[in-house]
């Protein structure tokens, strides 16, 4: 279980990217560094850094707060982007002290709800979240046309 959870702050770009580039692979090393830069310091756009004793990153969640997202029943709505956790620390109690920490902090400033999203056959995932406390709201395919 990480030892201590805080915000990313500009010193953790490097680690954070890193740790991005593990859970999306749609951007290289670079291009994470390039959004989280970016999204540093953004209220409407967090991310928090889980650490061991040693002060190594356990794991990372971000999240956003959004208009609208399917499945919620308040607006605005604080929405969990994604969340990831290094492989050895897994099942450790590291991705619910994220979500603890999250939820503590969305509470106190009067937000109802946390919602997030996976990926219909990423069952990890969905085990993960009902193991958080989340319940499924609903299942939706999204389709493309090109013109």
């Amino acid at each position: 279980m990480p030892t201590q959870i805080r915000r990313m702050q500009m010193g953790d770009i490097d680690e954070w990217a890193r740790m991005r580039a593990c859970l999306w692979s749609s951007l290289d090393f670079d291009g994470h560094k390039a959004d989280v830069t970016d999204q540093l310091g953004k209220d409407h756009h967090r991310a928090y850094l889980a650490l061991a004793d040693d002060g190594r990153a356990q794991g990372f969640a971000e999240m956003s707060i959004r208009e609208y997202a399917n499945g919620c029943t308040a607006t605005p709505v604080a929405f969990l982007e994604g969340i990831w956790v290094e492989p050895e620390a897994r099942r450790s109690g590291t991705g619910g002290a994220l979500l603890s920490h999250i939820s503590a902090v969305l509470r106190d400033e009067g937000y109802a709800e946390l919602c997030s999203d996976a990926e219909i056959d990423n069952t990890a995932s969905h085990q993960a979240h009902a193991a958080w406390g989340f319940a499924e709201t609903k299942r939706v395919v999204y389709f493309r046309k090109p013109l």
